[in-house]
This record gives C-alpha cells, structure tokens and sequence, in this order.
C-alpha cells in the first residue's frame, strides 16, 4: 500500500511473503486493540507471536486468533507456551492445543529449558510433517554463551529437520542472544552465523529501533524481524522503506544521495561558522 509516489523507494515482498517477514508480539492485545491494530498495520503484519506463556490466560483466544487469520496474519503460541508443554512431559497435549485452535504455525524452542538437539530436531521434523514450523536457537539467560560454530550447527540442522525459518533469540528487552546486554549486535558472532546460513532463512529479534535500523542496513528492506510492539510496525516500515533519518539515505542511488549528504554537510559547517 502507498498514499502517494516517491522516488527511490525499496520494492517489498509483497504478502503472503518468505522474506521481509515481520512478526509482532502480542503481549496480551484484547480484541478491540487487535481489531484497531489491523485497521492500522494489519497490511504490513505477517505474523503475530502471542508471546511466552500468554494465550493460557487470554480472554478469548479463539476469537483473536480468528482476527488474526481472516486478517491475513499468522496467529502462533510462542515457544516458551511450548517448552512449558515439554518440560511437563505433555508434548502430545501440546499438538492438541494447537490443532483444538487450528494453528498452522508453532514454535520449538529451548530458550528456558534445555532440550537435546538431536531431540528438538526430532520434534521440529514430526510438527514439520502437519504444520509450518519456527525453531528458536539462543538461550534467554544472558549468561549462556553459545559459541559461533554451535549457532550455525544449530540453525543448519534445525532448517534440515523442516523448519521454515529460524529465529535467532534476542528476547523483547533485546539484550540477549545476537545482542550484547547494552543492546548492540554482537557483529561477529552474526557475521559467523550469515557465511554459513542464508539470511533468507532467519528471522531476526529486533524489538529496539536501533537494532531494526542496524538489520535493515545490513541486509536491506526485505530482513525478516520480529518481536516487534505493534506500535512499532508503522515506525518499523517506515525504516524499511528509507523513510525515516537512521536509512533515509540507504536506498537512493549512491552518486544522488552523496549529493544530499555533501549539501547537509555544508550547511552544518556554515551554520557552526555562524555560530562561531
């Protein structure tokens, strides 16, 4: 959707979409915050993550979630609900939760408890076989440290056993996982992580501005984020799209926008010797 035309504006994925997702957490929306938020963003939603443990003490679940759906969004439980299914060895109640709701997409993760590997592959592979699977790599405790090799081991094999993409943690204070505790990205460990897995195939958290202006950067407007507020998404799009001043000049050609950079450039400095 666009109100009006501006040159130099990046093309987007259009929905239903495998890249430049974006997914929201639903922290405990009710069902007017819900229907206001698709009035507003519902076009540039693909997912909606009612996080952690939420969905067990919603109001009524099957309502939102059928807002979601017939908005064309993704409704999920996220991974923690999951893990919490796991750890009381209800893994079969689990699928029964998500099918009593008709939930296409879930989530596998072990963010809170630890899960062999080779068995949360085994978990990702039997969901996979219904549903579209996203499986978590990187710990909620930030004292955790997973190496670089084992974040690529993880995410490789995860995606083999039938995830669709694989989130990369950051938790929504975003200061864990691909984040040091200050917030910023943990660039080496990302840099590993990209020359050995496609960043098509991962969806990064990102609920901080900084931290979305940072991917977009990086990999351009089409970068799969999510734990985003849904107040953010408008914000978030706008950064997507070079509308707003941390990539207003990432999109435009390189010759032109050096131009616009030269003229800032020179006004600051007159304005400075003004002042002076």
């Amino acid at each position: 959707m666009k109100n009006f035309d501006l040159n130099y504006i990046p093309t987007r994925s259009a929905k239903p979409r495998s890249k430049g997702v974006t997914m929201i957490m639903d922290k405990g929306l009710s069902l007017r915050e819900v229907e206001n938020f698709i009035e507003s963003s519902g076009h540039l939603c693909d997912v909606a993550k009612l996080g952690f443990g939420t969905a067990y003490v919603t109001k009524n679940l099957q309502d939102k979630i059928d807002l979601y759906k017939a908005a064309g969004i993704r409704p999920y439980f996220g991974g923690t609900l999951f893990e919490a299914f796991h750890a009381r060895g209800q893994f079969e109640d689990y699928i029964r939760t998500i099918d009593k709701y008709n939930l296409d997409l879930c989530e596998v993760s072990d963010g809170s408890i630890i899960i062999p590997h080779d068995e949360k592959c085994e978990l990702i592979q039997r969901l996979a076989k219904d549903r579209t699977v996203l499986s978590e790599v990187g710990s909620k405790d930030s004292g955790i440290i997973v190496s670089p090799a084992k974040w690529v081991r993880m995410m490789s094999t995860e995606l083999e056993a039938g995830s669709w993409k694989v989130i990369a943690e950051g938790r929504e204070s975003g200061t864990v996982g691909v984040f040091r505790p200050n917030g910023t990205a943990h660039t080496m460990l990302i840099n590993r992580i990209i020359a050995k897995v496609a960043p098509d195939d991962i969806l990064w958290e990102a609920p901080i501005k900084k931290q979305q202006a940072w991917f977009v950067k990086l990999f351009g407007s089409d970068v799969n984020l999510g734990n985003i507020a849904p107040n953010e998404l408008i914000p978030l799009e706008t950064l997507r799209l070079g509308l707003r001043g941390d990539t207003f000049f990432d999109f435009m050609p390189a010759d032109y926008a050096e131009r616009l950079k030269q003229v800032n450039d020179d006004e600051e400095e007159l304005e400075e010797e003004e002042m002076d």
